[in-house]
């Protein structure tokens, strides 16, 4: 018994000195933490403050010459193409760089038949500059005496003096053709012989002119061969192909049909045109 006695004694003691573990949360109605976690009277009016200010420098900048556009520059074009959209936004100089209807400055730009896209980015405090990608010029449209210089992309980027740019590959339509400047060609088989044209590269200064008829577009080259290229597909590689081949054509030849690229025929007289089926490269 005593040492029973004793056991239960130490049992008694340890449970005594045994540690707390319960943690005690403090107990407050909820409507007093919202009292504490809501803000000050001075924090408030502090928050305020500073929206007046933010919303008063905004429209000081925007309403006074602050930020004011002085100066318009323009990348990425020629100093022709740099006149043409410094003129269409002339009416911008002197309008602040905060409120620029950025929209609106593109619509201006992209309305030039010389431009095809552009971007812009405000420089403060007083320049706007703007990039620009220019039209690519591939041919000369003739219509009767008429001319027009069209892009890669067969637009119409202006009208020309009947013997301008005399390098460039002519594409002649009927006089019945509407002829826009700003406008892309709609006549499918004049678009496709600007394209071809533009896609010849540095060899289009031996073309005199580009046709499209019936499916058959053909290079008359400025030497009198006649270069056929079938589809207007793989205009590259068929006038990679010519090139080499033209080296090599028999005296007398009048055309050179790379049609299909793999196998250059050439010949005398009037050569048939053909539409042939090729890949989608070019």
């Amino acid at each position: 018994m005593p040492t029973k006695a004793r056991l239960a004694r130490s049992i008694a003691r340890m449970e005594t000195l045994a540690p707390q573990w319960r943690v005690g949360l403090p107990h407050a109605h909820p409507r007093t933490w919202l009292v504490r976690l809501a803000p000050t009277r001075r924090s408030v009016a502090a928050g305020l403050a500073i929206l007046a200010l933010a919303l008063g420098g905004y429209v000081l900048a925007r309403e006074t010459p602050l930020f004011a556009v002085d100066r318009i520059k323009v990348e990425g074009g020629s100093p022709r193409v740099a006149r043409q959209v410094h003129h269409a936004l002339a009416p911008l100089v002197g309008a602040s760089l905060v409120g620029l209807d950025g929209s609106a400055v593109l619509r201006k730009v992209d309305a030039l038949p010389t431009v095809v896209r552009a971007t812009y980015d405000r420089d403060f405090p007083h320049t706007l500059r703007v990039t620009v990608v220019p039209e690519r010029p591939a041919a000369v449209l003739r219509s009767g005496p008429s001319s027009w210089l069209v892009s890669i992309r067969g637009r119409v980027i202006e009208r020309l003096p009947a013997t301008a740019a005399p390098r460039l590959p002519r594409i002649w339509v009927s006089t019945s053709t509407p002829v826009r400047v700003g406008a892309e060609l709609t006549a499918a088989g004049t678009a496709t012989a600007a394209r071809a044209a533009g896609l010849a590269g540095g060899f289009a200064t031996r073309v005199a002119s580009v046709s499209y008829t019936g499916g058959a577009l053909v290079f008359h080259l400025r030497s009198g061969v006649e270069l056929l290229l079938g589809d207007g597909a793989d205009v590259k590689l068929k006038v990679a192909v010519a090139r080499r081949a033209l080296y090599m054509l028999p005296s007398g030849s009048t055309f050179l049909d790379v049609s299909i690229p793999g196998r250059p025929v050439s010949g005398d007289g009037a050569p048939v045109l053909t539409s042939v089926p090729s890949s989608s490269r070019g």
